[in-house]
């Protein structure tokens, strides 16, 4: 029997944390090192999963499936293909830099690190799972220590913030579990393959028909995979999250602790995009085509009200926060163009580019959220008209702060430039107005990051803080792995590419 490389990744961390929890709360210097090295093992499992992966095929990789719950038939069903493997090495990488920045925390310690490592099992779970039931087990374990991150480690208004956080996703979720019962219903399968397979022959909009008739309902199969896509797509545009399901985005990150505002942005946001990606696009496809012109407008209604947000925001968490509803909005565009008439490359760029998008944003949000938690710890705010002349008394935080703003404009070299531009290029023939109108939030966002650069960094020394001490080398020890990776992929983006260009290619034979 073959080594269960993704059961271990994914379950590693529960199991380490369960073991974590019985050391002594006292000995923090403890707790603090177990953690961090329970969390570096799927790391490098992750590592040595991305050096082994056959890069030529389209085939689902390091299959592990099993009859789980055979009553129900549901198989224990995990796999890996380029629309996951990234995001299982980002989600990897940020976890151990998370629980680093977290060293300073005092309150509950034990609790918290916990509740990290329960939150990364919840996030590759969703990633690696190709079973509703096991999915959607996964889809709630990281709502959970996410809610609890926020609401007892979060700041003056985490509580307001936390429940808003909760009540939105778990609504989001009980769409997604209705319309997933009524799937399954009709077809006797979980199995999102399976389930894909059924709606490209027919046969399931036949079987959904057959189910409605027998409840007392007379609709067409039109409609009731209308009703079912709009569903599922639901708990998945609030977690990207689309406007106008985004209001609860702001507050979570305002108040969320540093750390859980790097996951959060990081890798959370993605599992939104993911899901359409894996689910949507394969089992609704003519759905998405019809309603794509209509979907394409809340995207673009996400970059340009997000960019005009983050604009005049004057705290530095929200004006980020607004900035990833933006950038979230690009990939959502690149997603709903390819349902367009056009050409095979144009989709192909499209979907490569949200991809690598998906992984860029993570770095280069992850690294903005903690350089104002830096910020915030020695000057006890966030209100950007308190600072100025920063690069005088922070040479080395301004550099890196520079560098990461500069990644999330877009800034070619670095790792943001060239998801959004093969995001556009794919985009523009098959959607010319509305890439046309998006590219307004390029120049939107160029003007508040430069604005908060300006704010920051240059002019008189702001007067509240003249002695801010610059980076700790733990601080650095967080910071120069994310900007390695805003160079490495920015310079030499080929690896990532050659990860998901053959899974994309193959997306877009089952969505022709």
């Amino acid at each position: 029997m073959p080594f269960p490389m993704l059961s271990t990744i994914n379950l590693f961390p529960l199991l380490g944390g369960f073991l974590f929890l019985l050391l002594p709360s006292e000995k923090k210097g403890l707790l603090r090192g177990s953690a961090l090295c329970l969390s570096l093992v799927p790391l490098c499992l992750s590592f040595a999963l991305l050096l082994q992966f056959d890069r030529s095929t389209n085939v689902l990789q390091y299959v592990e499936k099993f009859p789980w719950i055979r009553a129900i038939g549901v198989d224990y069903f995990l796999a890996v293909d380029g629309l996951s493997l990234t995001m299982i090495f980002l989600t990897t990488f940020l976890t151990p830099l998370a629980i680093l920045t977290s060293f300073s925390i005092e309150k509950n310690l034990k609790t918290y690190l916990f509740l990290f490592l329960l939150l990364e099992t919840g996030m590759l779970g969703v990633f690696m799972a190709l079973n509703f039931f096991h999915f959607f087990l996964f889809w709630e374990v990281g709502l959970i220590p996410m809610f609890f991150l926020i609401k007892v480690w979060g700041s003056e208004n985490r509580h307001y913030a936390a429940f808003k956080f909760f009540v939105y996703t778990l609504s989001g979720s009980v769409a997604m579990l209705l319309a997933f019962q009524l799937l399954y219903l009709a077809s006797g399968t979980f199995n999102f393959t399976e389930l894909a397979e059924l709606s490209q022959s027919g046969l399931l909009q036949t079987q959904l028909v057959f189910l409605t008739q027998r409840v007392g309902f007379t609709l067409s199969p039109d409609t009731v995979m209308t009703i079912v896509f709009f569903a599922v797509s639901l708990a998945f545009a609030i977690k990207v999250p689309i406007w106008p399901f985004h209001t609860w985005l702001p507050d979570a990150h305002t108040e969320a602790p540093t750390a859980g505002s790097m996951v959060l942005a990081g890798i959370l946001l993605k599992m939104g995009v993911y899901g359409f990606l894996r689910i949507v696009l394969p089992i609704f496809p003519e759905v998405l085509q019809r309603f794509a012109p209509l979907l394409g407008l809340f995207a673009l209604a996400s970059i340009l009200f997000g960019a005009f947000a983050a604009m005049a925001q004057t705290d530095l968490k929200r004006m980020i926060a607004y900035s990833s509803v933006n950038h979230m909005g690009y990939c959502m565009l690149g997603i709903f163009a390819i349902a367009a008439q056009g050409e095979v490359e144009a989709k192909a760029s499209a979907l490569n580019g949200v991809l690598l998008q998906m992984f860029n944003h993570g770095i280069s949000a992850a690294a903005l959220f903690f350089m104002v938690g830096v910020l915030y710890d020695r000057a006890h705010t966030r209100d950007l008209s308190k600072f100025g002349g920063l690069r005088k008394i922070m040479p080395l935080f301004a550099g890196f702060m520079g560098i990461s703003t500069f990644s999330s404009l877009g800034l070619p070299g670095l790792n943001g430039f060239i998801s959004e531009f093969l995001i556009f290029r794919g985009s523009f023939p098959l959607r010319t107005g509305l890439t046309l109108f998006a590219t307004g939030g390029l120049l939107i966002t160029a003007v508040y990051l430069l604005t908060m650069i300006q704010r920051l960094f240059h002019g008189p020394i702001g007067s509240s803080h003249p002695h801010l001490s610059d980076m700790t080398q733990r601080e650095l020890a967080v910071t120069i792995p994310l900007v390695f990776f805003m160079f490495l992929v920015g310079i030499y983006p080929s690896p990532l590419l050659e990860l998901t260009n053959r899974s994309v290619l193959h997306l877009l034979e089952i969505f022709s």
